[in-house]
């Protein structure tokens, strides 16, 4: 059996899993989602009450729209089961059904209804709990073993969405997921030597148009870092704030657009939500006047040699 190593295995794809997916591996984490086995969102006949679905979402789209946002993002989505997670020196090694082993400092357990390959981690006195139904004693993972940020007693591990409590509606628990996921990098970065000011990572792209100041200026960007990043009785010492105050100028300065990059963000997006869409509704939507005229358009550049004549 080979062994990978990863920073992070998310365990369960659904709208929790996939949430911790995205925002861990849009920061450059190498993420891996195991997703196989029952499926609470699965037994739902349709979803009306996502925010962006103003006339609802069928499951099977809403799944591979999560999926291939993740995969985006850059995930690995891997059809497997894990069946343990054990501790070792450096973290966890997980286990899955189908005989991978994987190494990693950081796993969050994101599945609903089963925390059975968690035991072990923590005593079953603190990780699970018993209730009596029909005259049976049951045991089940206990929703409020981590906190309302998905922490765990056990370093490195944490519980998202369903096994965290937060699995009733499909919105609240992708929510909770991406809570969960921004303390994971809040903790990746404290290990980074980040102070508490500077540890929550805010992925937001900004309008390059916005910005009230020089983009040149170098001497503002470490002013805007000073008053938003850093407490005025700080005691970090000056080879470590410059390393951290470099490090998020350089990423903020990523994530300002101008007008030409948001266009053509805005037409990929559009295109890549398009090929999720039944095409025959597609055609259905669109007036039939612009699809004739389109036609006309096509005919035209073909006609000119694949040269669009307003080139």
């Amino acid at each position: 059996m080979t062994t990978a190593s990863r920073d992070v295995v998310i365990i369960g794809g659904g709208p929790a899993g996939c949430a911790v997916g995205v925002c861990t591996a849009r920061y450059g984490l190498d993420a891996v989602i195991f997703d196989r086995g029952n499926s609470s969102l699965r037994r739902c006949a349709f979803l009306e009450n996502y925010l962006g679905f103003p006339a609802g979402i069928d499951i099977e789209t809403f799944y591979k729209l999560m999926h291939d946002h993740a995969v985006e993002a850059g995930c690995d989505l891997v059809s497997d089961m894990v069946e343990s997670v054990e501790r070792t020196d450096g973290g966890f090694r997980v286990r899955t059904q189908d005989g991978r082993s994987v190494l990693a400092p950081r796993v969050v357990a994101a599945t609903t209804y089963d925390g059975e390959y968690l035991r072990g981690l923590d005593s079953d006195e603190a990780m699970f709990d018993t209730h009596e139904h029909h005259g049976e004693v049951h045991e089940e993972f206990d929703r409020e073993y981590a906190d309302a940020d998905g922490r765990t007693s056990v370093d490195g591990l944490y519980v998202a969405g369903g096994l965290a409590g937060h699995g009733e509606q499909v919105l609240v628990a992708a929510g909770h997921g991406m809570t969960v996921g921004r303390e994971l990098l809040a903790d990746v970065r404290r290990e980074e030597g980040y102070w508490e000011e500077a540890a929550p990572h805010y992925d937001w792209l900004r309008r390059r148009a916005a910005l009230d100041y020089d983009w040149d200026d170098e001497e503002t960007w470490h002013r805007q870092f000073a008053d938003h990043r850093v407490a005025d009785d700080h005691d970090i010492d000056q080879e470590r704030l410059q390393r951290v105050r470099q490090r998020e100028i350089e990423f903020v300065k990523s994530n300002h657009l101008d007008r030409s990059e948001i266009d053509h963000r805005r037409e990929r997006a559009q295109r890549r939500l398009a090929t999720h869409l039944d095409e025959e509704l597609l055609l259905e939507v669109i007036d039939d006047d612009r699809l004739r005229e389109y036609m006309a358009e096509q005919a035209e550049t073909a006609g000119n040699g694949g040269r669009d004549i307003r080139d």
